[in-house]
């Protein structure tokens, strides 16, 4: 029955019907997980071990989210949005964040051995392998099952859950050696292909599901795990259906497990009709990222090539019958694996594997592996011809300091002259280097278990003799002294950078900087064995080479006294194009305890694996000599030391004694730095390097500067330096944009004297200088606004005039008449001929209706009690709701009064000792009663008092802008009035301008300002200190809740106490267990070209070297809590960093000075702003939001806000302007039809760029050097470049994983992924992945910026 299925399927080349899934639901007897979002069954015990990956595997874990685990499931924001490989073990169909909530339908699971189910497995897995699986038949199934499963979503309440549900399966079926994973996609089963992230808010996102296989396991699983990728592209994903490696459409095969040596997946094979021809291509984000050149891929097809399958359908001879259509030896249509490894394959030749390490980045492998036991075998690695590749294409990959060479077979990196190395990886000749790494290990010492995690390890080469210097810092005690005859954990080092001799190579020339060591060590006669894996990751800045070190196992222990010593040795190596060997069947050495010695000895096996050129000639063997060797533990600095001087040569027979040349044995003269260059025999010259100048002997430096040998033009200082020198700016002058010459800096201006400030004119606001530059605008009394925009204030609206009066509004101020039939100020009207004059009381019990709303304490609908000479009585109580409160003389509630319904009022004091007011406040409440005279305050001039009623020492007119000084009786004081617009006169002490108000004077002013000046005893304001910091006790009104607070104001966790106690609180200092909040300013960055990337709640700060990535440097810049920032960018001439909040729904700014704060610019009218583009010479910023589904521009502090296009948009995303030309472009990402558009900076001139090939541009950036706009597309992986016009589009990267934002720098692109959460450099000539920055703190990275010291070129 099944080979007529599989016939009929094949010929019709149509999907996989629902009835193809193996039988399965609650009539089978399946169990059911659980509905929810992230759920996990419990273990599943088997009745028979499986084997997967090699390991015997005795339970099952079925989770929510399209995966099966040998272990129970982590939380899922710990892989459901990331690549592989996981950090644990993983069978994935469909890996994505689903969901089984609201019914949304069921996952079933059950193991199975009933002849129906184990029949149609194997005959899915014989025709997926006819050779070595046809007589397979399994002796159990495990079956799990995904039938109409949805993508998780945040449903708002008017939103709906979609209608897309996926249906797939997953079936392992295996005997007692063998276990076959089988994948099967029904016709119209997938009907979404990805899920949006969790943590992605409201910004539109879908990552793509992930399908296949994961060991996890290794020391940096993100980098070093084995897995299995077949589709992680839309593209890829939508043949899952119609493609397969069998040759039945939506049915997938491969062995996972075997008692034979299987570390890898095998993808079944076989020639179908139902595979469609694609090209091949790289598909792995992470071979991409470390350049590797092999070209078979795992992924299914994708666009143009990018994920690759069978180049071949429908051709090859036929197989069994039992097949009928699967042809026998149909290569892998789906790709291959990427391991570390790579097999032979009996089916189709050479089968390749892939990794993330980095080791692999070339089209052929080596290995070093011991040569003892004959049982010992390395793993053989074959190079396969199918990759061909040639240096136009993949020159990139090589050293700056190496030239490629195209092969028949592939292209090599060679070191140029002056530098060794592999090609990939070269260091100068002769040099000093460096070594950084980290050590972890788990050591039985004795019978006492040691453990110890990410200790530093530090070594130090002397290139021009051998010797290098290891030291391995905070290794507990017991351990370190163990350790110390395993000299092999130094002795690579001694090896990758022995002194050559003539016609040897070391081992850096041969692996570079990647590599793998495993070495196993047996000490006698305790026969304890350690296991040690060290792993170099390449070079970091400054030519630092890397490395990871993994030790594990038992070693004797050896008491506090005793010393090691090691005598010299030599090691030979044997050199293959698979492996080289080490052999050393015994090495001895001596414990010494005073005058006691005992020589014990230990056995080693080594192995080095690594990527090399398959066309290096090696020598067969060489033999590397240990002319001095030492180990030392300091028990002071707890550091294990190592110490070696080694040369490596052409193996001897015991027999030879050659002399040896002087340099390659020291006994050379030349002084450092020259370096010894032997020559004929034993002669030998002692050579300067460039920068030097030698005297036959020793070096000197060159003073370039003083000899004029250098190249700083003018207005620069030279500096010598040791080989080199450096050319600096002279005071006064800055880099050119050329970054070669220096210009004058611009002189600074006044923009208040020069008329060049922003602010309003004069007759509304003033401008006031400051010391940064950028001056302040404020506008005067009677206008309200930012002093940019200041619009007249309409006192009227608050009625301030007698209800017998007429208010009249005039620009800046206001008036009062009296109607007819009264007399008065217009404050205060009475009937003609009535001499009796209201006080403010009795005005209010008259008329209070017509007191204004502000600071009044007595709320609407209260009328204040007087007594009987017309004051407020002190104490005050509201008539409706009981409430009682003491008063001011002027009717203020006296805060912390207010007293409950039915409770006991609270003492007022008696009206007697009431302050009288004083002539400054009299004359504000009554300015119409101050007699005529010198005054010099002028009409309807309100003074300023200060908070005992005094003048205010600084006086200004709130309509005309005029100020002046005046004494203490409020008298002008003559030849201080200043003109409006004008910096106003400094009057007396205190000064206007003695000290900003501080965080909690502002906060707390405004606050009393929200709360009408009165705060209910509900209602919470800070308490300031004398000097403006915040008390560091704070509490709650009168609940009686007080906590502590950090400098900040934020509340210290844990410290918030019960009514009736308070909490010990010191100044500035966070109780010793609770780290405080970061604060939410600007930590300067240093100078120079750097990074911004928006991660969340914060943006860090990523320093560029040249254009290598600073890694450990990078910080967290600043600190925004609840903020979720996604477009960032940067002005250049004020230094300032600007950036949108889709949580908040604002764009903000904060200037990159010490102590600067976040500034909002926009608070309204924005959904989901993402996109962010700054204009450095039009003062203007451009934004996108894709939930209105428009573009705005506005100036940098939010005025003049417009909208540019509100039509034509679905999803707009990234945005960018060349400000020179004038030009703006954007992105929109509408699945329909996405596009690239563009304008003038004013809106005009609209028009579709690029609308062609493109699938998810999510990124954006326009390089104001080069003239190019470049995009990032999540969906074709491409990084591509255009001119403005739409001319000369080319492809840069096409194996890009999932871009977010992009920013073109120098001769590289940096962008943000939400596949590795890091910033990824590209080069921009050859297109390659030159490194990467992931951040401690795992997140999605949403914008990224470049931070110039300048400005780049502008026109005037």
């Amino acid at each position: 029955m099944l080979v007529a299925v599989l016939t009929v399927l094949a010929a019709a080349g149509a999907a996989l019907p629902r009835p193809g899934l193996l039988p399965h639901g609650p009539a089978r007897g399946d169990a059911r997980l659980r509905p929810g979002d992230d759920e996990s069954s419990p273990g599943v015990l088997l009745r028979r071990a499986l084997r997967l990956y090699g390991r015997a595997a005795r339970r099952l874990y079925v989770g929510t989210n399209g995966v099966i685990s040998t272990q129970d499931f982590p939380r899922e924001t710990q892989y459901v949005d990331d690549d592989f490989p996981t950090d644990f073990p993983v069978i994935a169909p469909f890996l994505a964040d689903l969901d089984t909530s609201g019914d949304r339908g069921n996952i079933y699971y059950r193991q199975d051995d009933s002849p129906d189910v184990l029949d149609q497995a194997a005959g899915y897995i014989q025709a997926g392998f006819p050779r070595t699986a046809g007589s397979f038949v399994p002796t159990d199934a495990f079956i799990a099952t995904w039938e109409n499963v949805g993508a998780y979503q945040e449903l708002s309440q008017d939103a709906e859950a979609s209608e897309k549900l996926n249906t797939f399966q997953a079936v392992l079926a295996y005997d007692d050696e063998d276990t076959y994973a089988i994948f099967l996609y029904p016709d119209g089963g997938l009907q979404f292909l990805g899920t949006r992230p969790k943590e992605s808010y409201n910004v539109q996102l879908e990552l793509p599901a992930r399908v296949g296989f994961s060991r996890g396991d290794g020391d940096d699983p993100k980098r070093d795990g084995l897995f299995h990728s077949l589709a992680s592209s839309e593209e890829a994903l939508r043949h899952l259906e119609r493609e397969s490696n069998v040759g039945v459409p939506g049915v997938w095969v491969f062995h996972v497990g075997s008692v034979a040596p299987l570390e890898h997946v095998e993808p079944g094979g076989g020639r179908g009709t139902v595979q469609s021809p694609v090209h091949h291509g790289p598909s792995d984000y992470a071979r991409a990222l470390y350049g590797h050149a092999d070209r078979a891929s795992t992924e299914l097809p994708a666009q143009r090539g990018a994920e690759a399958t069978s180049p071949h359908p429908g051709h090859g001879p036929h197989g069994p019958a039992l097949l009928g259509i699967v042809p026998k030896g149909l290569p892998v249509s789906s790709g291959q694996e990427r391991s570390r490894r790579l097999h032979p394959d009996e089916d189709s030749g050479v089968r390749q594997s892939y990794s993330a390490n980095p080791s692999s980045y070339s089209s052929g492998h080596h290995g070093v592996g011991v040569e003892e036991d004959a049982h010992f075998n390395p793993d053989v690695f074959t190079y396969s011809a199918a990759s061909k590749e040639t240096c136009a294409q993949h020159h990139g990959r090589c050293s700056p300091h190496a030239f490629c060479t195209d092969y028949a077979t592939g292209v090599c990196c060679h070191c140029q002259a002056t530098y060794y190395g592999n090609g990939r990886q070269c260091l100068p000749e002769g040099a000093v280097h460096r070594l950084n790494g980290k050590v972890s290990g788990s050591l039985t010492v004795g019978r006492a278990s040691v453990r110890f995690q990410d200790v530093d390890l530090h070594a130090y080469i002397v290139g021009s003799d051998g010797r290098t210097y290891t030291a391995i810092s905070g290794v507990p005690q017991p351990a370190a002294r163990a350790l110390l005859p395993l000299l092999p954990v130094g002795g690579l080092f001694a090896w990758l950078f022995a002194l050559e001799e003539p016609g040897a190579e070391n081992g850096f020339s041969i692996t570079g900087a990647e590599f793998t060591q495993s070495l196993e060590v047996t000490f006698y006669p305790g026969e304890e064995t350690v296991h040690v894996t060290q792993t170099a990751e390449g070079l970091g800045p400054d030519n630092y080479l890397n490395l990871k070190t993994h030790i594990q196992g038992q070693v004797p222990f050896l008491p506090e006294n005793i010393t090691v010593h090691i005598a010299p040795y030599k090691e030979l190596y044997h050199y293959s194009s698979s492996a080289a060997v080490i052999s050393s069947a015994h090495r001895e050495y001596i414990l010494a305890a005073g005058t006691a010695n005992q020589t014990l000895s230990y056995r080693l096996r080594q192995n080095i694996t690594f990527a090399g050129c398959p066309h290096a000639r090696l020598p067969a063997r060489q033999q590397l000599s240990v002319t001095r060797a030492f180990a030392l533990y300091d028990s002071q600095e707890h550091v294990l030391r190592y110490a070696l001087a080694a040369r490596i040569g052409s193996a001897r027979g015991d027999a030879e004694n050659p002399l040896v040349n002087p340099c390659h044995d020291n006994t050379h003269v030349c002084e450092a730095p020259a370096r010894c260059q032997p020559s004929v025999g034993m002669e030998y010259t002692c050579e300067c390097a460039a920068g030097y100048r030698g005297d036959g002997r020793g070096c000197r430096d060159v003073d370039e500067c003083t000899e004029g040998l250098s190249q700083c033009g003018p207005f620069t200082v030279c500096l010598n330096m040791p080989g080199s020198y450096r050319c600096e700016c002279r005071g006064g002058y800055r880099p050119a944009e050329d970054g070669q010459a220096c210009v004058p800096l611009a002189p600074p201006s006044d923009p208040c004297e020069d008329g060049s400030h922003p602010c309003a004119p004069a007759d509304r606001a003033r401008c006031l200088p400051s010391a940064g530059g950028r001056p302040t605008c404020e506008c005067l009394p009677g206008y309200a606004g930012d002093g940019i925009d200041c619009s007249d204030v309409d006192e009227c609206a608050g009625n301030p005039c007698h209800p017998a009066a007429a208010c009249y509004n005039t620009p800046g101020s206001f008036s009062c008449r009296c109607q007819p039939g009264y007399e008065g100020d217009g404050f205060q009207c009475t009937h003609e001929g009535s001499t009796q004059r209201l006080t403010p009381c009795q005005h209010e019990r008259l008329y209070p209706r017509a007191v204004p709303p502000g600071p009044s304490p007595v709320s609407n609908g209260h009328v204040p009690q007087c007594d009987e000479e017309g004051r407020y009585r002190p104490l005050q109580c509201h008539g409706s709701t009981g409430h009682c409160w003491c008063v001011d003389a002027a009717g203020q509630e006296i805060a912390g009064t207010r007293t409950a319904p039915g409770s006991t009022p609270p003492r007022c004091g008696s009206p007697d000792p009431v302050r009288q007011m004083t002539p400054c406040e009299h004359e504000r409440l009554y300015p119409r009663a101050v007699p005529p005279g010198p005054s010099p305050v002028g009409d309807r001039h309100v003074p300023q008092c200060d908070e005992e009623g005094r003048y205010r020492p600084l006086q200004c007119h709130g309509s005309t802008g005029h100020c002046w000084c005046v004494d203490a009786a409020g008298q002008e004081i003559a030849g201080t009035r200043t003109a409006p617009g004008s910096t106003p006169p400094r009057c007396g002490s205190p000064e206007p301008t003695e000290r900003p108000r501080t965080m909690c004077e502002r906060w707390r002013q405004s606050l009393l300002e929200h709360y009408g000046g009165s705060p209910r005893h509900d209602q919470y304001v800070p308490q300031c200190e004398a000097g403006g910091a915040f008390t560091p006790l704070q509490c709650h009104g009168d609940s009686g809740y007080c906590w502590c607070v950090d400098e900040n104001g934020r509340e210290i966790q844990g410290t918030r106490s019960e009514p009736g106690s308070t909490p010990p609180c010191l100044p500035s200092v966070a109780p010793p267990s609770v780290r405080p909040s970061p604060r939410p300013d600007v930590s300067p960055p240093a100078t120079g070209t750097f990074l911004l990337y928006a991660q969340g709640q914060q943006i860090g700060y990523l320093p560029l070297n040249g254009t290598r990535l600073q890694k450990e440097a990078a910080k967290t810049l600043l600190s925004l809590h609840g903020s979720i920032v996604v477009g960032i960018d940067y002005d250049c001439r004020e230094k300032m960093i600007y950036w949108t909040d889709v949580a908040g729904r604002t764009i903000s700014r904060a200037s990159l000075e010490p102590g600067a704060e976040p500034e909002t610019v926009i608070n309204s009218g924005l959904i989901s702003p993402e996109g962010l583009a700054v204009d450095h010479l039009r003062r203007a910023m451009f934004w996108t939001d894709s939930g209105l589904d428009k573009i705005e521009r506005a100036r940098l502090d939010g005025s003049e806000r417009r909208v540019l296009f509100d039509t034509e948009l679905v999803n707009p995303r990234a945005i960018a302007v060349d400000p020179v030309r004038g030009n703006l472009y954007w992105t929109d990402w509408n699945r329909e039809a996405p596009k690239i558009e563009t304008s003038t900076v004013n809106g005009a001139n609209r028009r579709v760029l690029v609308n062609k090939d493109i699938g998810l541009p999510n990124g954006l950036t326009f390089d104001p050097f080069s003239k190019l706009l470049c995009w990032a597309d999540a969906g074709t992986k491409h990084l591509e470049c255009t001119f403005p016009d739409g001319a000369g589009r080319r492809i840069i990267q096409n194996n890009l994983n999932y871009p977010f934002s992009i920013i073109s720098y120098a001769n590289h692109f940096y962008h943000t992924d939400w596949r590795r959460d890091g910033v990824i450099a590209i080069d921009k000539e050859t297109g390659s992945f030159t490194d990467e920055y992931l951040p401690e703190q795992r997140s999605h990275l949403y914008g990224i910026t470049a931070v110039y010291p300048y400005c780049p070129g502008a026109r005037k």
